[in-house]
């Protein structure tokens, strides 16, 4: 069954929320692989080559390369400070590398080649092809859900009232929030407030979806709802890029891991990188968090 088809039966949501109670009982790592034996598509979404960044005379970014192709699901993982977070923000220019370039769907968009004003309009189109969640959830206060999705709908978009709201509807069914939508941020849990993040981005249709440690903020017992809606994502095959330190979502989603320490990537590989890692840096982290 479709994501689609799902967000349209009345029933499911309920389906839904049981499931991802089950996801937060086994986060620690004792479920089964969402995608194994499925080699993702090979065709590259989007590039960054050759990519540095310092923040003053602190070198945070140190000539790193990675190659996202659609439908692929990266985890990237490793220790605090170590870049994970300027790298993925690098795929939709909030951070601009101090040299190097990023190509999505083949267009060039760093290094920057036009006026301010086209390069404005890129980043716009750039980010509109982009979803992003971060660790907080970044909600409106003084808007109920149905409210915080449809905003970016008609300002960025410029859809008409009426087929925003249709579409953020969906967006809300969709992660599960089918009988929230009239609810504040500060009438939501932390896993709710972020389910409305994530709704806000797949409203948007994105080709590919950023996750900045989406659950780092959350209660543990909230981790699982969160964790639940990026695995159907997954199954329905939204190409995605997550840095976690969620090594059971890792294991059971990732098609490609990462770990990144001093801002290199240290280790690349299948989900074998985290039962047979090759580094000792890798295993050093993983034998701490394991």
């Amino acid at each position: 069954m479709t994501l689609r088809r799902w967000c349209c039966s009345c029933a499911r949501p309920r389906r839904a929320t049981s499931r991802a109670t089950r996801w937060s009982q086994t986060v620690d790592g004792s479920f089964s692989s969402v995608s194994a034996g499925r080699a993702p598509a090979s065709a590259a979404l989007l590039e960054l080559n050759d990519v540095h960044k310092s923040f003053g005379h602190v070198d945070v970014i140190k000539g790193v390369t990675i190659k996202v192709r659609k439908g692929e699901h990266v985890v990237i993982f490793g220790p605090s400070g170590g870049g994970k977070s300027t790298l993925l923000r690098m795929m939709n220019l909030l951070e601009v590398p101090d040299s190097g370039t990023l190509t999505f769907e083949d267009k060039q968009y760093f290094p920057y080649t036009d006026n301010v004003m086209n390069r404005a309009r890129r980043l716009q189109q750039l980010r509109s092809q982009i979803g992003m969640v971060f660790q907080r959830f970044n909600l409106y206060p003084h808007l109920d859900a149905l409210h915080n999705v449809t905003l970016a709908l008609t300002d960025v978009k410029k859809m008409s009232r009426g087929a925003a709201r249709e579409k953020a509807e969906a967006s809300l069914v969709e992660v599960g929030l089918h009988d929230r939508m009239d609810h504040y941020p500060s009438q939501l849990s932390g896993g709710q407030q972020q389910r409305v993040a994530i709704a806000r981005s797949l409203a948007m249709d994105p080709k590919l979806m950023l996750f900045d440690e989406p659950t780092s903020a959350l209660d543990p017992e909230l981790i699982g709802e969160v964790l639940g809606v990026m695995e159907r994502l997954a199954r329905e095959g939204m190409t995605m890029v997550v840095v976690t330190h969620e090594m059971g979502f890792a294991r059971h989603v990732g098609d490609r891991l990462l770990f990144i320490s001093g801002g290199t990537i240290v280790e690349s590989g299948g989900r074998d990188v985290l039962t047979a890692p090759r580094h000792e840096r890798t295993k050093a982290f993983l034998e701490a968090v394991l």
